[in-house]
């Protein structure tokens, strides 16, 4: 994170949300998911669960969670910054009226790419990212995600 102490990045918290299909593994979903927080913090994250229907009945569960602990918070924006890559950090940037609103950044994942612990920027079907900063000035939040190496 080149440095910037998180308090000086002023986020508030994270939110994560994914669903799981009925043709997928579950267990597949939640590693993919597990690759975003530091191994010691992997159980202190809870998901909380709710059964849905898709558009033709077909069961899908969705899973979120929010976190405000400082040292999961870090250690998902560090996995974030270090796991985009430059490209996807040049397409955040370019598209940045796209992912943010009141003060939010909102980053897609790719659930394949990160099953593999890979970040990769996606629209379908992905392991959602909220980052919701305390200051809400466009400016401002580019300017940390920049320091935070989320954006180049």
């Amino acid at each position: 994170m080149r440095g910037v102490a998180l308090s000086q990045t002023l986020i508030s918290y994270l939110d994560i949300r994914f669903s799981v299909h009925a043709t997928e593994n579950s267990d597949k979903v939640f590693e993919a998911v597990h690759h975003l927080f530091p191994p010691n913090h992997v159980d202190d994250v809870v998901f909380k669960k709710a059964k849905l229907k898709g558009h033709y009945g077909n069961p899908i569960t969705l899973f979120e969670t929010r976190i405000k602990k400082k040292e999961i918070v870090e250690a998902v924006v560090k996995a974030l910054s270090s796991g985009l890559s430059e490209l996807d950090k040049e397409t955040l940037l370019r598209e940045i009226d796209l992912h943010m609103k009141k003060g939010s950044l909102y980053i897609r994942l790719d659930k394949q790419a990160a099953f593999q612990g890979e970040f990769k920027l996606c629209s379908a079907d992905p392991i959602r990212v909220h980052i919701r900063f305390k200051k809400r000035k466009l400016e401002d939040i580019i300017k940390t995600c920049r320091e935070l190496g989320i954006l180049l």
